[in-house]
């Protein structure tokens, strides 16, 4: 596809009023009228063929309205993690977009694009300072995926911001045709400690994502009231701290997205084979540090 028919594809994005959408549907998507839940979960399997084969409920009937069954849970042990306690394994199922080393300070969006790590961290130099020269990882969630976000490592958080902004569509055609779209997007970064150094774990928003959520705070910012960025920091220890282990659930998406990781400078390596397009699962395996790779400066 060339980038004018991108571009020509764009378009309409900028006129669209995205959070007026939003707000709409995610009353729809919590409506409990019956009829109105069952026709959209219907029209959902059927127009992306949403395989329920792995689902803890694979009755479409039982969910009591639409968003219940987009953020449906998975049976138990459906997802084996690859590797042990220095693999990084995918936060969530999905199509990997990009994934590298961090030129610099900047990450590749889509060919012929990218933006800066201190762009997606809400304008914080100091902690984007940590990634300069570190790698990256983005996966994206269509309609069809499971849609729960889960730790790529063990974890203790050491923030959390909310960074306010657009709600682009994320597909491929607005990742090619959007200039700096990540950076632009309504976000949420999730910094933790981990053995290898600080990972930031960053959940974007896109047109029609109602609500992102966390395990340990609930529904971030619902109905998009909140417009101006705001930070918790938690403990490392004891009373409100949070740590999370490999592969436990970090948050929701109550409609499709993106996740970006960013890991520090240090020993590691990707998966050999991965590569743009490819499926993902969460727990799937896509890199390790070395064996004696020291832990990389917070």
């Amino acid at each position: 596809m060339s980038r004018l028919t991108d571009l020509l594809l764009c378009l309409p994005s900028y006129l669209l009023p995205h959070h007026a959408l939003s707000r709409l549907v995610y009353r729809a998507a919590r409506a409990r009228q019956p009829w109105l839940g069952q026709a959209l979960i219907k029209a959902l399997i059927h127009a992306y063929r949403v395989d329920l084969s792995e689902a803890a409920e694979p009755d479409p009937r039982a969910y009591p309205d639409f968003a219940s069954f987009f953020t449906r849970a998975l049976r138990d042990g459906i997802r084996p993690l690859a590797g042990d306690a220095r693999t990084l394994v995918s936060p969530a199922d999905g199509a990997l977009s990009a994934h590298g080393a961090i030129d610099g300070d900047r990450l590749l969006q889509a060919k012929g694009r990218s933006y800066t790590v201190a762009e997606l961290l809400g304008g914080d130099f100091g902690l984007a300072e940590a990634f300069t020269g570190g790698q990256f990882c983005t996966v994206y969630l269509a309609p069809r995926d499971y849609h729960r976000v889960h730790m790529p490592l063990d974890g203790t958080l050491r923030s959390m911001t909310h960074v306010p902004g657009r709600l682009f569509s994320v597909q491929g055609a607005t990742a090619r045709g959007i200039d700096r779209l990540y950076a632009r997007n309504e976000r949420l970064v999730c910094v933790f400690d981990t053995a290898h150094g600080p990972l930031a774990v960053v959940l974007v928003g896109a047109l029609l994502v109602s609500s992102i959520s966390t395990v340990w705070a609930g529904e971030i910012n619902p109905h998009g009231r909140r417009r101006a960025l705001w930070r918790e920091t938690y403990p490392p220890t004891g009373a409100g701290s949070v740590s999370l282990a490999r592969g436990a659930e970090l948050g929701q998406f109550a409609m499709g997205s993106t996740v970006i990781m960013l890991l520090p400078p240090g020993d590691f390596a990707w998966e050999d084979g991965l590569h743009e397009g490819a499926r993902l699962r969460y727990g799937h395996g896509l890199g390790a540090w070395s064996p004696d790779g020291g832990a990389a400066s917070p």
